[in-house]
């Protein structure tokens, strides 16, 4: 089974507007696809991926309810059969929503597999005694949680997710099911060898592919657990094939190669092959 672990989209009516909202905080020229949720799927398809982790962000306390009604838009179809089949949700709870632990709760009793959280964009400091209460009820509701990690290329580069934090985390917050975004930190990677590489802590590589010399992505992906090692793209901010031609490139041992691409996240999210179409 073949997993994208990270990836952003929006419907049609809305994606030109918060793709050019969101491209406004970039460096100029920077690249991206149209992020459109039809754009996703067929991208998907093209590449063999089964299923993808869609990652929403609460930027606000009240969008819980609009990025459930859109999840759940998707799950039954209303965005066409491939992207049901293919597209697996995370919900996003900010963390000022006054009835927060209510919806992770919800999360939990309506089926999704978990929550995405990004600490720029919703004022969170991942180990601050706010996150810890979110991720000790996420836990509490059996619910995996994504968390951004690193510098963030649209903000100034506060310490507010780096890994000196994720470990403080976990600590504090034993049993959660955290997936660690952009090979433990985006931009923050001496750190993230120091702290996290080689540790049993399930960690994404979106965002790594482009900045890290291929030598040093070898190697760190060969000195995690090859349990906990996961694919994500962070689309639409980079290309699948790209990426995979990358990953091709670089000669990872079949097995590590085929946990990476799947199996890890299929067995932490419990993902099951969709039926064939028809």
């Amino acid at each position: 089974m073949r997993v994208d672990s990270h990836v952003h989209a929006f419907a049609d009516a809305i994606a030109e507007r918060a793709m050019a909202a969101l491209l406004a905080k970039m460096p100029p020229g920077y690249a991206a696809f149209d992020g459109r949720l039809a754009t996703l799927t067929d991208h998907l398809e093209t590449h063999g991926f089964d299923a993808a982790v869609l990652c929403s962000i609460a930027t606000k306390p009240s969008q819980f309810d609009v990025i459930r009604a859109w999840s759940q838009a998707i799950r039954e179809g209303a965005f066409g059969a491939s992207a049901a089949r293919r597209i697996v949700p995370f919900l996003s709870v900010h963390p000022e929503d006054p009835d927060r632990f209510a919806h992770i709760e919800q999360t939990a009793r309506e089926g999704y597999k978990g929550l995405k959280f990004h600490s720029y964009y919703q004022n969170l400091v991942l180990d601050s005694p706010a996150a810890i209460d979110l991720m000790r009820c996420a836990r509490d509701n059996h619910l995996a949680v994504l968390c951004h990690n690193g510098y963030d290329i649209a903000f100034p580069r506060d310490r507010v997710c780096e890994p000196a934090r994720v470990r403080r985390l976990l600590d504090a917050v034993p049993g959660l099911r955290l997936i660690v975004s952009h090979f433990g930190g985006w931009m923050d990677w001496d750190e993230a060898e120091r702290l996290l590489i080689g540790q049993p802590i399930a960690i994404e590589i979106s965002m790594s592919l482009n900045d890290l010399p291929p030598e040093r992505l070898r190697g760190m992906l060969l000195r995690h657990p090859i349990d906990a090692i996961l694919y994500g793209s962070d689309w639409p901010w980079s290309s699948h094939a790209k990426e995979l031609a990358l990953l091709d490139s670089l000669d990872l041992p079949a097995d590590r190669m085929t946990a990476l691409m799947g199996d890890n996240a299929a067995r932490l999210l419990g993902l099951a092959p969709a039926p064939a179409a028809g």
